[in-house]
């Protein structure tokens, strides 16, 4: 039979225990073809050049670790392009899934975020974890699953950031995550006291089945920059008001005075000795 990309990636899906790029793949026909116009190898006496006409030539002893590769199917390897494009492997790829799904035998091919890889179908999960003698898989609890939708969109995230969005302690969740795989250590915010940032992993786009974060659905609750506005609100809340936010006049050069108007300020006399105290809706303007 003449040259099939489909067989052929579904051997190398096979042979392979890692996710399979479409880079891997283009790389193995460049090697291909690179390997075939190597020049054949001639015969050479031992110091490496050439025999002459007539000259006997002594048997070389053959090593027994050499394994000469016969292919089965010559046919495989003949008309192989030279150059196989993103779509064409794409084309095959989302056809070899169509063809497992269709057989319903237990396997499936996904893409995730390193390359296409087979899968055994989630009905057989508790075969698998069986036969690995597995525990069962927890379930993330509702506190986990915000921290981490937080952490998706957020990141890079502090834990500061974290617990003043959710307004409760974040620490379990943070520990808890870890240990899935599904956040990690991204580095250390340029902030005071440096306080280290997560974000998500690898394990967390196989987790919800995505390829890129850039899959992630779109918020329906406020915007990254609306989020930023309030953490800086919130962070500052502490800190007591300004003439400006009260509407008081400003002293010069502070900026534009936002109240002209005299401020009447409601108080009582302090008494005078001898005298009889104010009463108390006097009013000093």
């Amino acid at each position: 039979m003449a040259f099939n990309l489909k067989k052929v990636l579904k051997a190398l899906l096979f042979s392979s225990n890692q996710p399979l790029a479409i880079n891997d793949i283009q790389a193995a026909f460049t090697r291909f073809h690179e390997q075939t116009e190597l020049p054949p190898a001639t015969d050479a006496v031992p110091d490496g050049t050439a025999p002459e006409a007539g000259a006997v030539v002594p048997p070389v002893e053959e090593s027994p670790e050499i394994i000469v590769e016969v292919p089965s199917d010559p046919e495989l390897y003949q008309d192989v392009p030279s150059l196989v494009t993103t779509t064409e492997i794409r084309e095959a790829m989302d056809a070899i899934s169509l063809e497992l799904k269709a057989a319903n035998e237990g396997l499936l091919l996904i893409e995730g975020a390193n390359g296409y890889r087979l899968v055994t179908h989630p009905h057989y999960a508790r075969w698998v974890r069986i036969l690995r003698d597995d525990p069962p898989p927890l379930k993330l609890s509702q506190s986990s699953l915000e921290t981490l939708a937080i952490v998706a969109y957020r990141q890079p995230v502090t834990r500061t950031e974290l617990e003043t969005i959710r307004g409760v302690s974040a620490e379990a969740g943070i520990n808890k995550l870890l240990e899935r795989e599904l956040i990690y250590i991204v580095g250390r915010a340029d902030l005071p006291g440096r306080p280290i940032q997560y974000g998500t992993t690898d394990q967390f786009l196989e987790f919800i089945g995505i390829k890129s974060l850039d899959e992630l659905p779109a918020s329906d609750v406020l915007s990254n920059r609306q989020i930023d506005d309030w953490l800086q609100t919130a962070a500052s809340a502490t800190k007591p008001p300004t003439d400006a936010e009260m509407g008081l006049p400003l002293e010069q050069g502070e900026g534009v005075t936002p109240n002209l108007e005299t401020v009447t300020v409601e108080h009582e006399h302090a008494p005078v000795e001898g005298s009889e105290p104010a009463p108390a809706d006097d009013k000093t303007t």
